[in-house]
Parts: C-alpha cells; sequence; structure tokens
C-alpha cells in the first residue's frame, strides 16, 4: 500500500501580527515602464520599445502568503566531512528564517529517498525539532536524484491544505546522480524547484535542467573550498529571500501592435503565444518577488506615414492575481505613441541600449560555454573578449550598475576558462547558472556572490548580510521576515528606487504636440507664398 502524505500541519491564522514568528505579510502590486526613441522617421522602418514590469512592496499591514517549502538534501557518501557541516549550517539558518505562517518539510536522498518530517508550521518549537533532525544527519550510499525528487513531490501533492500558499522545492546534491536516476522524467507541474551544487564534482546540466524544467527554479553553485565563490549558506539565503518575498501570481503581458508590425519579443525561457492576424503577443511570467523586474524587448516594424505626425505604435496591459486570494487584476492598457518626423534625432536611449547589451552578453557567454564543452577553449574566451569589449563601447555608461556586473560576471567566467580542470571543476557550472539566471531574469548565486549582483532583490542583499553574520556566530539572532520588511520599507521612503508607473493611455505629449504644429504651419506658409506668386503673376 502506497502511505500518502495527507498529514501537512493545518495552517493556523496568527492573532497578532506583531510577534517575532507571526510578523509575515501580504504584498501586492507592481509598476510599469516602458522606454524608447522619441521619434522616428516618416519610412517604415525598425523600431524598439523595452517595456518594464517590477513588484512593488506594499505595506506593512499587507499580509504575505505562507510558504510550503520542501528542501531535498544530498546525504550519499561524497558528502562526509566539509559538505555535510555546510548542509547542516545552511539548513539551520534556512529553518530560522521562516515564521509561523510558513511550513516546511525535509526529504534526504542517497540510494533511497526518506522524508524525515511532515510539513509543520515553522513555530519555536518546529523550528528546534527540524534544525536536531539536521544535526543528526550521517552520510553514505549512492546519489538517486529521482527518488529525492519524487519524495518531494508527493509531500506537495498530498496536501490536505493548499488555500493562499506559495510553494517550492530547494534540491541540493554535491554528485553525479546513479546511472538511470539523474531526475530527468520526473514532473513538477506548477512547482518551482531550485537547484544547488555543492563542491566540484557534481554533474551542472543534470540540475541545470532539473530547474530549468520546473516553474521558476533557478540552478545555483557553491563550493566549500574556493572563498571566491558562494557557499552553500549564502545559496539558500538569496534562493529563500526570493520566496518569502513573492508579491503577485500568474502575471500575464499582453502586447498589441498599432501602426506597426511586431517582429519579435524578447523574453528567455518565459512561454509566450503569439497571433499575427490580431499583432498580439502574450507572455506568462508566473510569479514576481518584491522589487524583482522583468524586461520586455520588443522589436517593431514601423508603418510609413506621408506627413509628419504622433503614432499610435504599440499598447500593452498585463494581468495578475494577489498572492492570497484569486482574484484576478486587469491593467488599463497603455499606449505608445511616437512622433513622426522629417529629421529624426536617431539616438538609441540608455535603457534600452542597456538591455540589447545585456541579453547579447548572455548570448555571447552561452557560445563560450559551448566553445568550452567542445575543448575549443582559445575560441571560447576569444567570444568572451568580444563581449567585454562589446560592453566597453562608449554608447554604454560604464557606471550603470547592470553593465558593471555584466562586466565582472564576463570577467569571472573568464577566469574559470583559464585551464580546462578549472573549467571542468568550476566554470561550466559557473556558466550554467548564468544561463538559466539570465533567461528567467532572476538571481542565482554563482561565483563571487559580493561582487556579481545581477537580479539580485533588496531582499536578498538583507538575507546575504545576515548569512554572513550568522556564519561567524550561529547563536545570534536571526531577524524575521517582518522586520526585514520594515527595514525595507523604511530604506525605500528614505531612498526611493521604484520608477513611477507608465502614464495614462494616450497621455497628451506638450512636445509631439509643438513639433507636429510646427511642421503644418511651415507647410501652411509655403502654401500661402505659392498662392501669393501666382497672384502677382495674373496681375
Amino acid at each position: 500500500m502506497v502511505q500518502k502524505y495527507n498529514d501537512d500541519e493545518e495552517i493556523q491564522r496568527p492573532q497578532s501580527l506583531s510577534g517575532a514568528n507571526s510578523g509575515a505579510f501580504e504584498a501586492d502590486g507592481t509598476t510599469a515602464m516602458y522606454y524608447n526613441k522619441r521619434d522616428a522617421s516618416l519610412k517604415s522602418e525598425k523600431f524598439t520599445v523595452l517595456l518594464e514590469l517590477t513588484g512593488t512592496e506594499g505595506d506593512e499591514s499587507d499580509e504575505r502568503p505562507g510558504l510550503d517549502i520542501v528542501i531535498v538534501l544530498d546525504v550519499s557518501g561524497s558528502m562526509r566531512g566539509k559538505n555535510l557541516e555546510q548542509l547542516k549550517i545552511a539548513s539551520k539558518f534556512l529553518i530560522k528564517k521562516l515564521s509561523a505562517v510558513d511550513r516546511l518539510s525535509v526529504v534526504i536522498f542517497s540510494s533511497h529517498a526518506q522524508r524525515l518530517c511532515p510539513l509543520s508550521l515553522m513555530n519555536q518549537d518546529a523550528q528546534s525539532h527540524v534544525e536536531g533532525l539536521i544535526h543528526q544527519l550521517k552520510a553514505g550510499g549512492g546519489t538517486n536524484i529521482t527518488a529525492g525528487l519524487e519524495e518531494a513531490i508527493k509531500v506537495l501533492n498530498d496536501r490536505r491544505f493548499t488555500d493562499g500558499r506559495e510553494v517550492a522545492i530547494m534540491f541540493m546534491s554535491d554528485g553525479n546522480p546513479s546511472k538511470g536516476y539523474d531526475g530527468s522524467k520526473v514532473t513538477f507541474g506548477d512547482v518551482p524547484v531550485h537547484t544547488f551544487g555543492l563542491g566540484q564534482d557534481y554533474h551542472p546540466q543534470v540540475l541545470t535542467d532539473i530547474a530549468a524544467r520546473s516553474n521558476g527554479g533557478t540552478f545555483n553553485t557553491s563550493d566549500v573550498d574556493n572563498p571566491k565563490t558562494s557557499n552553500l549558506s549564502i545559496a539558500f539565503a538569496q534562493c529563500l529571500a526570493g520566496l518569502l518575498s513573492v508579491v503577485v501570481k500568474d502575471l500575464t503581458l499582453i502586447i498589441t501592435k498599432q501602426k506597426s508590425t511586431i517582429q519579435k519579443v524578447s523574453v528567455g525561457n518565459y512561454p509566450q503565444t503569439r497571433d499575427d492576424t490580431e499583432g498580439t503577443a502574450t507572455v506568462s511570467f508566473g510569479n514576481l518577488y518584491s522589487r524583482e523586474t522583468r524586461n520586455v524587448l520588443v522589436n517593431l516594424v514601423l508603418d510609413e506615414v506621408k506627413s509628419p505626425k504622433g503614432t499610435d505604435i504599440l499598447e500593452f496591459t498585463y494581468t495578475y492575481k494577489r498572492v492570497i486570494g484569486d482574484r484576478e487584476y486587469d491593467v488599463a492598457p497603455v499606449t505608445i505613441t511616437v512622433s513622426r518626423t522629417e529629421t529624426p534625432s536617431g539616438q538609441e536611449i540608455p535603457e534600452v541600449l542597456n538591455e540589447i547589451a545585456r541579453q547579447d552578453t548572455a548570448e555571447k557567454m552561452k557560445d563560450a560555454r559551448k566553445l568550452a564543452d567542445r575543448k575549443l577553449f582559445d575560441d571560447a574566451k576569444g567570444k568572451l573578449n568580444e563581449a567585454r569589449q562589446d560592453l566597453e563601447r562608449k554608447e554604454l555608461n560604464q557606471s550603470d550598475p547592470l553593465i558593471k556586473g555584466l562586466l565582472a560576471e564576463v570577467k569571472q567566467l573568464t577566469e574559470l576558462m583559464a585551464t580546462p580542470e578549472i573549467y571542468e571543476k568550476l566554470g561550466r557550472a559557473f556558466a550554467f547558472a548564468s544561463e538559466l539566471s539570465h533567461a528567467l531574469q532572476r538571481a542565482s548565486a554563482r561565483g563571487d556572490v559580493s561582487e556579481l549582483r545581477l537580479f539580485a532583490t533588496k531582499a536578498m542583499d538583507q538575507l546575504l548580510s545576515q548569512v554572513k553574520n550568522y556564519e561567524k556566530n550561529p547563536n545570534m539572532p536571526v531577524p524575521t521576515t517582518a522586520d526585514d520588511k520594515k527595514t525595507r520599507i523604511a530604506e525605500e521612503k528614505a531612498n526611493p528606487t521604484i520608477k513611477k508607473p507608465a502614464p495614462k493611455p494616450k497621455e497628451t505629449n506638450v512636445a509631439d504636440i509643438a513639433q507636429v504644429l510646427s511642421t503644418h504651419l511651415a507647410d501652411a506658409i509655403k502654401s500661402l507664398t505659392a498662392i501669393k506668386e501666382l497672384i502677382d503673376k495674373s496681375h
């Protein structure tokens, strides 16, 4: 008889929102921005628009959805020693960061998998109990990745209490899977599976494929011997920061052509559907963390116009659901208008240039990884040098955090291709983690995380600092998620970073009107002059 894991603990709503383990809040909302050149010629020509959707923090009174999380831990024979000790430290920090609205289950695997505890609300007693289970872990046996994943999915699928819950699996392994047990046939449904490679002897492509097949999961690297790379505690903390700050779910963007044709919509790994007859593109992003951004490059071909005027070229709207409840919200459509003129400026704006540079750099790093996998290391390093030179061109602002981050990423990957041995031990995993991170526009731990903060949110920055302090003194109290949010809100009020929302549809642009009026007045003067000349000739 197959055992069912329908013993998940019933959710208890906290009576007070001020207690140390009950201060978890729901945050909801987004802001939308768009960027493009102000003007274009009268001809039919290519034109690029950047759309940007960002999750907003909310306020202290907003309730956070509870998180149902299963951590899956490799306890195979290769985990003996420093690896097992790092796993215990990382897991204990994660446990301390959860609160009484969150439920945790722990699955361990080696040759077989075992559920150590049911999904349990993480009050102080439960935290102490699970920490004790983690402390007693011992290593031995093979690496049956399939068994570990199947056990975790079973824990989530068998739940009785599912309303208003976020879910996730965090899967960690340090070795190559046993033959035939690499998890490639396990299905995850809508569950994100974040994978973590520990050390230098695991198979990064296996862990990348698992994360990529899930719903928004990332692949993260960590090591115990290289001080320049992230350790498991940092990798766990960065991932958990996102999971504890989900602000919207089922985020869907709908783009509709106006006086244009949509050629391409660049969104990485996110699924999109196109209806060329209607001229629409729909992109499904899933959930969005607080302060997390999704950039969308839309390549258009503008329709030709006969005379200078303002032209509607694109409309976009989006829908999403609150993290608690299933009410769907529709954002009013925003129409993007461009001034068509005989003398366009031709200057692309920095935000668009930056996103083009990011996508180009990600593609070049992927090409370099493929060359290195074929042992063509000189060609691979040449491709990375090309990426560096492109980023250093004068059109890009070298002090911009994104450009600095991309240069740091290219530099780190170049160093990890110094020799075939370094690449196999560290570089290949770094490259895979980078590829998936860029495809999702979601942070993942890889390399020197203090220097490499691409896609990192404020919550991730907070937990990075906290976990470093925790490693120095594990007995120090860890701030609650409610405390973290209060700090972020206070910092945002003091130094606002969220940009203002996009203007309302068809907002009047005075500069555009002035330009069009000026053109029409010039035409009128020409006509009057011609009429006067005809009259003069007749006399």
